[in-house]
């Protein structure tokens, strides 16, 4: 029975989820399993992620381990920009 799943999230600006889809880039070519297949898509600065996998045990493992990506991504970019605004307000 496959099982299937449609996740959209939203973004602060465009540049930031041009950011989160070039780090997931890597793990949509090969993904690390052949029971789950992940779509990525950006449209404005909306994040489309579409799983689809054999089984749901599969698919909970895609949702996790995608989401736990952006997450790190998107809280590292939130670090990141704090830092340079702290940065030019002290010059």
């Amino acid at each position: 029975m496959k099982s299937h799943v449609i996740v959209r999230l939203n973004f602060p600006s465009e540049r930031h989820l041009e950011i989160v889809l070039s780090a997931l880039q890597p793990e949509t070519k090969t993904p690390p399993s052949f029971r789950s297949k992940v779509k990525v898509e950006g449209v404005g600065a909306t994040l489309t992620l579409s799983f689809e996998a054999s089984d749901t045990s599969a698919l909970r493992a895609a949702l996790n381990s995608y989401l736990r990506w952006v997450n790190i991504i998107n809280d590292s970019c939130l670090v990141l920009d704090s830092m340079c605004k702290e940065q030019i307000k002290n010059t």
